[in-house]
């Protein structure tokens, strides 16, 4: 693919989506860019049978060629951002001088985190399923526009005041409502004087140095975050993220015009998983549900929890074919159904018991619990394709399977994974 690319996840996240966009970084690169979320996503990468996970740097900043971006959409923790970069350090890759922080980009405290945690334990078993790393919390300053951003801390005396503020606000809501321990301001300014210097240093306009790279034929991949049935105006809400995760959140993640991009690559699995609350029509049980779980390594990067996992949706898929105009997609964990026997995929929903099929998401909650999913069953390949990286040597049963999935989704899938490794990947087309 040529020009400027953009990484989006199909699904409820955890497609690998790092992987991919780790694999596409090649030497003309320069810019990798993450345009919205937090660390709650998180990214595995395995590189020389070495594994890697990140939660806030674009997955390209382990090739040395490229300059990784926070744009201004993207709601930064300066602890798990300086820790990300020393934990690269241990690992040999030395980043420092090739990170770029927007002035803009709104920063996670402690407090966050407080709230994130209290309000789902009040919740119940009515949660959402937060990852608990106060994303929300931090996404509702910034509407509210009390949020702290990097470029505040050019002024201190304006930021230390902010953040006195906004620490006044949180505790008084923890501890009389929520009935929780506050946060202390003296330990958050404390730690931020530590930091802020290393923040000052690598933020800017990323705006104009992303404008100035078109200008300049630089070629950039935009990373999404999450994946698009967790946006937060296309996702099944309310059990969605804090930010637009679909390839319209790039123009104002980054502040970029949409003639930025070229190529929109949707990336989804062979199945699917989902972390967290809320409906999930494909979800299977049992012996199955553990086979998916073991065999696809299905336990979250961020917190290490199970994913539900089930067959896949395309009823999900094509809406977000339809969200993000995708030019092409990817295929990955293919080789997660090499033992099955049958494998089933979704191609429509049956509504309250009824004989019509229909392929339209529900839109109420009381809907989604009325509504079971209709399979077409495939027979299982049963053969081994871990690591295969030229698509003829695929088994015909699993080729099968691929050519019916575009043909549901009117889509080429161009790019298949079958391993974790880097490059356990087959290239149909450039």
């Amino acid at each position: 693919m040529k020009g400027n690319i953009a990484i989006i996840g199909a699904q409820w996240g955890d497609e690998g989506k790092g992987k991919i966009v780790d694999f596409l970084t090649n030497k003309d690169t320069n810019y990798v860019v993450r345009y919205q979320g937090g660390h709650n996503a998180g990214h595995t990468l395995v590189v020389n049978e070495k594994k890697i996970v990140l939660h806030v740097l674009p997955s390209g900043i382990l090739h040395d060629n490229v300059t990784a971006v926070i744009a201004n959409g993207v709601v930064l923790s300066p602890v798990h951002f300086i820790n990300e970069i020393e934990m690269l350090q241990k690992h040999n890759y030395d980043v420092r001088n090739r990170i770029i922080i927007s002035q803009s980009c709104h920063l996670i405290f402690c407090y966050h985190i407080a709230m994130d945690i209290a309000r789902e334990n009040q919740y119940g078993k009515y949660s959402i399923g937060t990852t608990k790393c106060g994303i929300g919390p931090a996404y509702e300053d910034k509407i509210a526009r009390r949020g702290l951003r990097v470029g505040d801390l050019r002024d201190w005396d304006f930021f230390s005041r902010r953040l006195e503020d906004n620490v006044n606000y949180y505790n008084h809501q923890l501890i009389n409502f929520y009935h929780v321990s506050g946060v202390n301001y003296k330990s958050i300014i404390n730690e931020m004087i530590l930091i802020k210097d290393v923040l000052i240093k690598i933020s800017d306009d990323t705006s104009k140095i992303l404008e100035d790279a078109k200008y300049n034929n630089k070629l950039i991949i935009f990373e999404g975050a999450q994946g698009t049935l967790l946006d937060i105006d296309h996702g099944i809400y309310p059990y969605v993220t804090s930010s637009n995760s679909v390839s319209g959140g790039i123009c104002t993640g980054c502040g970029i015009g949409p003639s930025n991009i070229t190529n929109v690559l949707g990336v989804f699995k062979s199945y699917s998983t989902r972390v967290g609350s809320g409906p999930f029509p494909t979800e299977v049980f049992g012996d199955l549900d553990a086979y998916f779980c073991n065999k696809g390594n299905e336990f979250g990067s961020t917190t290490g929890r199970r994913r539900r996992t089930g067959w896949l949706d395309t009823v999900l898929l094509k809406k977000s074919v339809q969200l993000n105009s995708f030019s092409k997609l990817c295929l990955t964990k293919l080789d997660v159904l090499d033992d099955l026997e049958d494998i089933k995929i979704c191609i429509g929903y049956r509504y309250n018991n009824s004989d019509f099929k229909y392929d339209r998401i529900p839109f109420c909650h009381k809907d989604w619990k009325m509504i079971e999913p209709v399979y077409e069953t495939l027979h299982g390949w049963q053969e081994n394709t871990v690591g295969i990286t030229n698509f003829n040597d695929l088994p015909v049963l699993a080729k099968k399977f691929i050519f019916r999935i575009e043909k549901i989704l009117g889509v080429f899938i161009n790019i298949i994974s079958t391993g974790p490794n880097r490059n356990d990947t087959i290239i149909r087309s450039i």
